[in-house]
């Protein structure tokens, strides 16, 4: 490898006394003690979960604000035939392409917002060419994004507002004498054969053509204001289905949903053919496309979730939200405060006789995630999997036998007869309706739940006061909201009296029995009116799915509630 030279190899070679001294300092220090595979991954994923603290959950993104354009419009072509024998043919000058519209669609396949981009510009439309063809149109664009997701147009004096066609043009002409603006505005709209731009301008046919173009502009102008006084308001809450028709021919291509419009592209250019008038037989000009429609929306995502978990960091939510679901639910589970920050939404499949699917499951105790995946890793170095049935193989006394064994997964559909969804929300904090900790991240995630559940940890010293903190941040963030609460959950009730103590017991007890005291006297929902009623208080251990049953009937119970009440 050739060496350097010049300046350069004496500004990046660093002087020999730092050398000894860097050598001399790495003599006498201790080497660095290194760290057990465990403890190096728990500290990663302890780093890992404080940086995306600090950056308020921003691989969930649940709010966005997106400019939207929909496609210019093609060019016209100014061209006239030509072929043998005939040297002076008419004009033949094709028209431009209609530019693509731009939809926006919900769709259950997605869960975050992080897949729309910020800036979004549909499809512009073919010019035309000679010999009478016209341009392509432009493909419309569909924007899909999950279902719960709020759209809403921002009015024009928001700060965050793209500027829209005619104020971008404005823009432009900024700095410009009248001729200067007049040049400008004659080139974003025409187009001329070559070498025939000034005796174009000079014609009487041109003027007309250009005094009709300006008139509809005014229009479209007019038009676009009177729209903008009703600005775009979408909630989709619904996924949008198509009904195929089922005697419907075949080789026909069905369609599939677009979604709904928000900006519209811009109409093609004419081609020369179309300004052909008594007075001018040969038009030496077409129009340019009209530029797309240019729209700001602001994107928010409010999670639809039947029930949603309320709790302090590490009070067992994502353990309580693995237990209802049998361990299908996707979440992490460790012991240090924040370690959900996202949102996770998971099923919980209910049987007719009550039983639910996490009921069921082989995994009953739950404990954290990387303590279970050292588990499973040590199963499998030991060979215990190598026999192991399938999730999709069936026992052969399954097979034989006419009865439905209960088992979890695609099994449970035989005996599955109701279901309903829970989100394990990120840790709630204090002052978190000031958007302290993930604050608003958060709390937007809850407000379409039918009904809340606080989660609180009954081995820590006051969980009342837990109870206080939780209802105070929502009812900060949005009044009225806690009036969605119908249970608390005093999980980690495993801790108190394990070892079957007779005084740990009644200790156990007695803040159970406090717990529910200041319930009945704190948190009536609705308290002064004929609907007010008290929250249920059941004490449940998730690790060990313990007392689940009583939780799951609960929920199901509010589910059907709450849907009765909507519908």
């Amino acid at each position: 490898m050739p060496k350097p030279f010049g300046i350069l190899s004496t500004a990046i070679r660093p002087p020999r006394a730092h050398i000894r001294a860097t050598r001399r300092y790495s003599e006498n220090a201790a080497p660095p003690a290194r760290l057990s595979d465990a403890d190096y991954e728990a500290a990663r994923r302890r780093r890992r979960t404080e940086w995306k603290r600090k950056q308020g959950g921003q691989s969930f993104l649940d709010h966005l604000v997106i400019n939207v354009r929909g496609g210019n419009g093609g060019n016209g072509c100014a061209a006239f035939h030509r072929e043998k024998y005939k040297p002076f043919g008419p004009p033949s000058g094709g028209n431009g392409g209609r530019g693509g519209d731009v939809y926006i669609l919900p769709t259950s396949h997605l869960t975050t917002l992080g897949s729309v981009s910020t800036r979004i510009r549909g499809e512009a439309g073919g010019h035309g060419q000679g010999t009478w063809q016209n341009g392509r149109n432009g493909e419309p664009l569909i924007i899909r994004v999950p279902l719960g997701t709020v759209v809403r147009e921002l009015p024009r004096d928001d700060p965050r507002r793209a500027k829209d066609e005619w104020e971008a043009e404005e823009e432009s002409f900024e700095g410009l004498t009248p001729s200067e603006k007049r040049d400008k505005m004659r080139e974003n709209r025409w187009v001329h054969y070559p070498r025939y731009e000034d005796a174009n301008i000079e014609r009487d046919s041109f003027k007309d053509a250009e005094a009709t173009l300006y008139k509809q502009e005014r229009e479209r102008r007019i038009v676009r204001r009177k729209k903008a006084m009703t600005p775009i308001y979408l909630d989709l809450d619904k996924e949008e289905h198509v009904e195929r028709a089922v005697n419907a021919p075949l080789g026909i291509k069905q369609h599939e949903p677009t979604g709904y419009l928000i900006a519209s592209g811009g109409l093609g250019g004419l081609g020369n053919p179309h300004y052909t008038t008594a007075e001018n037989r040969s038009p030496k000009f077409a129009s340019r496309g009209q530029e797309g429609e240019r729209i700001t929306l602001s994107l928010e995502l409010k999670l639809i979730a039947d029930i949603g978990l309320v709790g302090m960091p590490n009070a067992g939510k994502s353990t309580l939200l693995r237990a209802l679901t049998g361990g299908r639910a996707k979440t992490e589970v460790a012991g240090y405060a924040f370690t959900t920050l996202n949102p996770v939404v998971g099923v919980v499949r209910v049987a007719e006789d009550g039983t639910f699917e996490g009921e069921i499951s082989d995994h009953q105790v739950h404990e954290e995630t990387l303590i279970e995946v050292e588990q499973l890793q040590e199963r499998m170095e030991r060979g215990e999997l190598a026999e192991a049935l399938t999730r999709n193989e069936v026992q052969d006394e399954e097979v034989q036998s006419d009865e439905i064994i209960l088992r979890p997964g695609h099994r449970f559909d035989l005996v599955e007869n109701f279901r309903f969804t829970i989100a394990d929300n990120p840790g709630l904090i204090s002052k978190a309706a000031e958007n302290v900790g993930l604050g608003h991240s958060f709390l937007r995630s809850m407000e379409r739940s039918l009904a809340l559940v606080y989660v609180v940890d009954l081995s820590g010293p006051a969980p009342w006061e837990e109870l206080k903190v939780l209802r105070d941040e929502l009812e900060q963030y949005q009044p009225g909201m806690s009036r969605k609460a119908r249970m608390v959950i005093a999980n980690k009730a495993d801790l108190l009296a394990g070892d079957g103590d007779p005084e740990a017991v009644e200790e156990a007890k007695r803040k159970l029995s406090a717990l529910q005291r200041f319930v009945e006297a704190q948190m009536v929902v609705n308290e002064g009116s004929d609907a007010a009623f008290t929250l249920d208080v059941i004490p449940t251990s998730a690790k060990f799915s313990q007392n689940l049953s009583k939780v799951v009937a609960l929920m199901r119970s509010y589910v059907e509630e709450a849907t009765e009440g909507l519908f």
